[in-house]
C-alpha cells in the first residue's frame, strides 16, 4: 500500500477497542469500534531520535478471526457434511524500518490454518483476508488480499503464511509507529460474520 492510502473497502466488522500489543508470532484477538476515517492524516516535523523506530501494534479482529464456508451460502441448519472450508487466523508477524524522517516502512504477514470440509469438491478457491491500519480505534485504511491453499493428497489441513504486506506510515517527532495499530482478519460476508458472533471465539 502506498503512503497515500485509498478509501476503506467493505467488509470490516465494526471495531470497539484495539488491543495494543507489539508484533507477536501468536495471534491476539481484539474486540469489535465504528469505522470513521478513510484517509491518513498528514504529519510534519523532523525525526531527531537516532534510536530504532517503534513498530505499530498488531492484532486479530475477533469477529473476523474464523472463516467457515458451506455448500449453500446463507442457508440455515448447516452441519459438518455441508462444510466446504474452515479456517482460523493463528498469528501476525512483522517488522518496521524508518524509510525517511517522515515515513516508516512496515511489513506484516498473516498466518492461518485452513481445513478442507467434507463438502469440498476439487479446489476450495482463494481465501480473502484484510490488513487494516487504525489509530485510536479509527480505521485509516484497509486492503484485501487473497491466499490460495494447496492441500496435499493425504491431508485436509494446511498451515499458510501470507506474503509480506508492505505499508508506509507517516511519522513525526510527536508520532512514532506505535501510534498505529494493524488489524487483520478474514474478509467475511455478512452471514459469515453473523455465524462467528453466534458461536463466539473458538
Amino acid at each position: 500500500m502506498p503512503a497515500a492510502m485509498p478509501a476503506v473497502s467493505p467488509l470490516i466488522p465494526p471495531l470497539t477497542s484495539v488491543s495494543r500489543t507489539p508484533f507477536l508470532p501468536r495471534a491476539r484477538r481484539i474486540a469489535p469500534t465504528a469505522v470513521l476515517l478513510a484517509t491518513l492524516a498528514g504529519c510534519s516535523g523532523p525525526v531527531t531520535s537516532t534510536f530504532p523506530p517503534e513498530c505499530p501494534h498488531a492484532g486479530v479482529l475477533a469477529d473476523a478471526a474464523d472463516l467457515t464456508r458451506y455448500r449453500s451460502a446463507g442457508a440455515a441448519g448447516h452441519d459438518l457434511t455441508d462444510m466446504v472450508l474452515d479456517g482460523q487466523i493463528t498469528g501476525v508477524s512483522g517488522d518496521c524500518t524508518r524509510a525517511s524522517r517522515r515515513e516508516l516502512d512496515v511489513s506484516v504477514a498473516v498466518s492461518m490454518r485452513l481445513t478442507r470440509g467434507p463438502a469440498a469438491r476439487g479446489p476450495v478457491g482463494s481465501v480473502p483476508f484484510f490488513v487494516a491500519v487504525t489509530q485510536n480505534g479509527q480505521v485509516l485504511d484497509k486492503q484485501v488480499y487473497h491466499i490460495t491453499p494447496d492441500f496435499a493428497a493425504n491431508s485436509d489441513t494446511v498451515r499458510l503464511t501470507s506474503d509480506p504486506v508492505s505499508l508506509t506510515l507517516p511519522i513525526s517527532v510527536e508520532k512514532t509507529g506505535s501510534a498505529y495499530d494493524l488489524v487483520v482478519g478474514f474478509q467475511l460476508t455478512p452471514d459469515e460474520v453473523a455465524l462467528n458472533r453466534r458461536r463466539g471465539p473458538r
